[in-house]
């Protein structure tokens, strides 16, 4: 009996690894899209592939970063190469810089949008996609934060 609740044991700790180990190459691959596709800083927001779109400004103004996929941290996006990255506000502007180009996006966001047809998009207080939250229906904006208004750490789709 005792060697077949090792057994069990020991099985569940090598899936869960395992599951891990299969699970971080997608998110990193995600981290990777978020920060370095063409579709972050696409100004055709209706023609990205990446269907949320944050500002920098309140009334979707300023400059702004399309996301396709799940943020865990603003500050510590992850491609794969070992390294943490913040994601950015594109740099829009060349001499007369638009309103927070190239600043971070955490705890510097005003406002956001949602183009995408099905899931819900969610920017949460707190990394983790824990916290007070700001929720978008689909195809729906918010003009000013109300909850995570310059407080903002993570990003989330749901259905």
């Amino acid at each position: 009996m005792r060697r077949i609740k090792i057994a069990a044991v020991l099985s569940a700790a090598l899936l869960t690894s395992a599951l891990a180990l299969i699970a971080a190459p997608a998110a990193q691959a995600d981290d990777f899209d978020n920060l370095f596709s063409e579709q972050a800083c696409n100004e055709n927001w209706g023609g990205s592939s990446f269907k949320f779109h944050i500002w920098y400004n309140s009334g979707q103004n300023g400059s702004f970063r399309n996301v396709g996929s799940a943020v865990y941290d603003f500050n510590s996006l992850r491609p794969g190469d070992g390294h943490a990255y913040p994601l950015k506000f594109c740099n829009f502007g060349a001499s007369s810089p638009w309103p927070g180009s190239g600043q971070n996006i955490k705890n510097n966001a005003a406002s956001g949008e949602n183009d995408h047809y099905k899931y819900t998009a969610r920017v949460f207080f707190y990394s983790g996609y824990k916290g007070a939250q700001d929720v978008m229906a689909p195809y729906q904006h918010i003009d000013q934060f109300r909850n995570v208004y310059n407080n903002n750490a993570s990003f989330q789709w749901t259905s």
